[in-house]
């Protein structure tokens, strides 16, 4: 394997592990779960993993002129919609329209060499003309960044966390309420500390 294909199995390896965990979020849980918004812009589980394979469909397709065939109306909507699902649709829809765009965004990843030009219209002209090696870096790190959000949410849903890959100490619900409160406690004493009391 050469140099480059190495380096695009590792980015390729990354990107699927981090879509992995981020669409793993969802196991489990029921509609209203899935969609619950967790934070006060709204964050939720099913419309991170709308999100992501909305973005994939855009990088990986639309950039290096392979569009997705039919994308739905929010793929290039700029109203916020592709970060929640509709009451029409389901997590069955979102997870199988994100196996869709994550099947087209490989095929793009195993048809292009890594020095393949793309355009990506929406960023500054000055930064538009990309390569699939930098788009590649930019997926794994949003996928990566949205999977994250997703392991808080879906922890501050039902207490789930971690995905699985034993970097997570293992603790009973009682034992992370201790170090809940242990940690809090540090935090009030470091406040007090700081504000000189």
């Amino acid at each position: 394997m050469t140099d480059q294909a190495q380096v695009k199995a590792t980015l390729h390896r990354y990107l699927q592990k981090h879509r992995a965990a981020l669409v793993g979020k969802l196991d489990g849980l029921a509609e209203r779960q899935a969609r619950w918004p967790v934070t006060p812009t709204g964050t939720n589980v099913l419309g991170l993993v709308k999100h992501v394979a909305s973005v994939q469909v855009e990088y990986l397709g639309s950039v290096f002129d392979r569009p997705f065939p039919d994308p739905p109306a929010w793929v290039t909507a700029e109203d916020g919609t592709d970060m929640y699902a509709s009451l029409d649709e389901t997590t069955a829809d979102v997870v199988a329209f994100h196996e869709a765009s994550a099947a087209h965004a490989d095929a793009t990843i195993e048809a292009l060499d890594l020095d393949a030009r793309g355009v990506v219209p929406w960023w500054p002209e000055e930064v538009r003309e990309v390569t699939l090696h930098r788009i590649l870096v930019h997926m794994a790190y949003e996928t990566a960044r949205h999977a994250g959000h997703a392991d808080i949410v879906r922890e501050m849903l039902d207490g789930l966390a971690g995905d699985g890959d034993g970097n997570l100490a293992d603790k009973t619900a009682d034992e992370w309420r201790d170090w809940r409160d242990h940690l809090a406690d540090i935090a009030e004493r470091a406040g007090l500390r700081s504000a000189g009391l």
